[in-house]
C-alpha cells in the first residue's frame, strides 16, 4: 500500500520549468511518477517536453487540480517565493506538498505551517529541505535516486537525505513500502511520529527505520510515542555522535544545548522504547536485518 505516495498519485511540479524543476522531473518521470503539469504563472497555457513527454503548464495549483485531478505536489521553488507557493497549494486544499528547497527561512516555514492548520490540516506538508517520498514500484515525488532499492516489507523515516538513500542501498535486497525524508529544519510539517503512525497502520511495513539527529526532542518524542504506540519493530540511527557540542551541523536544526539534544541523550529514549539504535549507519543496516529475518 505505501504511505502518502503511491501509484494513484496525480503529481505536479511547482517551479518544474526552472534548472532544479526541470531535472528532477526528468528522473521522477523516469522512476514511473504520475506527473501531470507544472505550474509557472508566466508560462501558463505552455507545454514543456520533458524525454517525449508533453506536460502542461498551469497558471496555478487550483487550475493543475481542477485540469488534471492532481493530488501531489512538489516544490522546486527558490527560497524567496517557497512560503507563497506553499500556502497556494494549501489554499488550493491539494492533499500532499513536498518542499524540496532548501534554505527557506524559518519564520516562512512556521507562516505555512500554522496557515496549513488554520485551514483544518487538509494538506499534509513534508519538509522544507527534504528529499521527498519514494514508495518503490509504485512513485516517486522528490529528489531520492529511483534505482538504489526495491519494493520490500521496511518503511523508513528520516531527518538526512544522504543518510536515507543510505540505507535504502544497503538494505537494498529487503526492499522499503516508502521512505519519507522530512527534513532537517527546525519547523517542518511531517514528523517522525507523523510516519510512525501510518507505517504502524500500512500491512505492507512489516519493521520500521527511524534515522534522526542531534538538535531538538523530535527523536525523544518519537520514542514516547513507539512505546505507546507501535507494535512493529523499530531500528533508529542518530547522526552526530562525535559533534561538536553548541555547533551548527550541516542541517539547520541540528544544534545541541547541553545535553539536550545530544546524540546519546536520543539514544538513551530510543532503547528504553525497545529500539535498537545502531552506532553507524552500516551497523543500523544489519540490526534491521536481522530484525527481517525474525519477521
Amino acid at each position: 500500500m505505501a504511505i502518502f505516495l503511491n501509484e494513484t498519485s496525480k503529481v505536479i511540479v511547482q517551479g518544474m520549468t526552472g534548472s532544479e524543476g526541470m531535472k528532477h522531473t526528468r528522473r521522477m518521470l523516469k522512476a514511473g511518477t504520475e506527473i501531470v503539469g507544472g505550474v509557472n504563472p508566466r508560462k501558463a497555457g505552455t507545454k514543456v517536453d520533458v524525454d517525449g513527454v508533453s506536460l502542461p503548464v498551469f497558471a496555478s495549483v487550483q487550475e493543475a487540480i481542477a485540469e488534471t485531478g492532481a493530488n501531489t505536489s512538489v516544490v522546486f521553488v527558490p527560497p524567496a517565493f517557497s512560503k507563497a507557493a506553499v500556502v497556494e497549494a494549501i489554499d488550493a486544499e491539494i492533499e500532499l506538498v513536498i518542499v524540496i528547497t532548501e534554505g527557506i527561512p524559518v519564520h516562512d516555514s512556521v507562516t505555512f505551517w500554522n496557515y496549513a492548520e488554520s485551514k483544518g490540516n487538509k494538506t499534509r506538508i513534508v519538509g522544507p529541505n527534504c528529499p521527498g517520498i519514494a514508495s518503490p514500484g509504485k512513485s516517486n515525488a522528490g529528489i531520492t535516486p529511483a534505482d538504489i532499492t526495491g519494493t520490500g516489507p521496511i518503511g523508513l523515516v528520516s531527518k538526512s537525505g544522504t543518510l536515507t538513500y543510505q540505507l535504502m542501498y544497503e538494505l537494498r535486497d529487503i526492499g522499503f513500502s516508502t521512505s519519507v525524508g522530512i527534513g532537517g529544519d527546525p519547523v517542518i510539517g511531517t514528523t517522525h511520529i507523523d510516519c510512525l503512525k501510518a507505517f504502524e497502520e500500512d500491512p505492507e511495513t512489516k519493521a520500521i527505520v527511524m534515522i534522526g539527529e542531534i538538535g531538538g526532542d523530535a527523536e525523544e518524542r518519537a520514542a514516547e510515542y513507539i512505546k505507546n504506540h507501535v507494535t512493529k519493530p523499530v531500528v533508529g540511527y542518530i547522526a552526530g555522535f562525535t559533534a561538536p557540542e553548541g555547533k551548527t551541523m550541516g542541517h539547520a536544526g541540528a544544534i545541541i544545548s547541553g545535553s539536550a539534544g545530544t546524540a546519546e541523550s536520543k539514544k538513551e529514549a530510543l532503547e528504553a522504547a525497545g529500539v535498537k539504535v545502531g552506532k553507524t549507519p552500516s551497523e543500523t543496516a544489519r540490526l534491521m536485518r536481522e530484525v527481517v529475518e525474525n519477521l
